[in-house]
């Protein structure tokens, strides 16, 4: 199945204590790279987000984006400093002592509110419990993530399909007129070796030699051959299960050697055409297939 590879995808997971969101992006990279971010109490989780993106895509570069949010009180754990309440709470009666102002008593609120009296002592989250949740958002987000890869992939084989169904008809069309080209060339040759000679006799033997001369170097049966072959593979590979993307690019190297020593060895101006024509659809194939797992 051809799959693209950019794509997006979000996953969500909860329980009674904690909330985990993931989202991933991705653009066409030749190999897979992967980048995640998460909160910084939750490093221990990031290899198992990589391994699983790993265990279900072949390429691209990935980046994941993490939130994790605390949803209930069961880690949270308060303190009180009752010495240093009690040292700011003189300090402030000996300032009013000092000063000539008019304030009321010195409140609890007061004395609450300053840093380091009431201190939340967090217990360490529930790794276990946590792992869980990734797993389950990761799942959520790589089911909509692939489904998305595989929707663009649709229009990429579709797309690539025509292509090469052009590609096809205008290799027919270099089949049918390649037979004809020695003829034209013999025709001509004769022409011109008669303008040179006058009117003179023309040396059949000789010309026959160099018609068959030509007519080996512009053979182009076995290109036509290997690029035909080729097309049906590029065929057989949009219909695999597994990433082609790699296979994709190999191949139409090949293809392209094959349409370029057609171009050089045919003498022939409607077949240099058609050349070119199947060259711009390789162009075309080539910038598509970047974005193929």
């Amino acid at each position: 199945m051809v799959k693209s590879m950019t794509g997006y995808g979000r996953g969500e997971a909860a329980d009674a204590d904690y909330r985990f969101t993931l989202e991933m992006k991705s653009v066409n990279q030749r190999f897979l790279e992967t980048n995640v971010r998460l909160p910084r109490q939750l490093a221990a989780v990031e290899e198992t987000i990589k391994k699983g993106i790993q265990s279900r895509i072949s390429r691209g570069k990935v980046d994941v984006f993490c939130s994790f949010e605390e949803i209930s009180a069961k880690n949270c754990r308060l303190t009180v400093d009752k010495d240093l309440a009690i040292a700011y709470y003189n300090a402030l009666n000996e300032l009013a002592e000092a000063l000539p102002l008019q304030e009321e008593a010195v409140s609890l609120r007061q004395i609450a509110a300053f840093p380091g009296v009431i201190v939340n002592e967090k217990a360490e989250e529930d790794l276990e419990a946590i792992t869980v949740l990734v797993q389950q958002a990761l799942d959520q987000a790589l089911t909509v993530f692939i489904a998305m890869r595989e929707r663009e992939g649709a229009e990429l084989k579709a797309d690539l399909l025509s292509r090469k169904a052009v590609i096809e008809a205008n290799v027919a069309c270099i089949a049918e007129l390649a037979p004809a080209v020695p003829q034209e060339y013999s025709r001509k040759l004769h022409a011109r070796i008669g303008e040179l000679m006058g009117g003179a006799p023309v040396d059949a033997g000789r010309l026959a030699q160099e018609v068959a001369l030509f007519a080996d170097h512009a053979d182009i049966s076995e290109e036509l051959t290997r690029l035909n072959s080729h097309l049906l593979q590029f065929a057989e590979l949009l219909e695999a299960r597994e990433p082609i993307g790699r296979k994709l690019e190999f191949l139409l190297q090949e293809m392209n050697r094959e349409v370029n020593t057609t171009g050089s060895k045919s003498n022939s101006l409607e077949i240099s055409k058609l050349v070119i024509e199947c060259k711009s659809e390789l162009e075309k194939i080539r910038e598509q297939i970047q974005n193929i797992e």
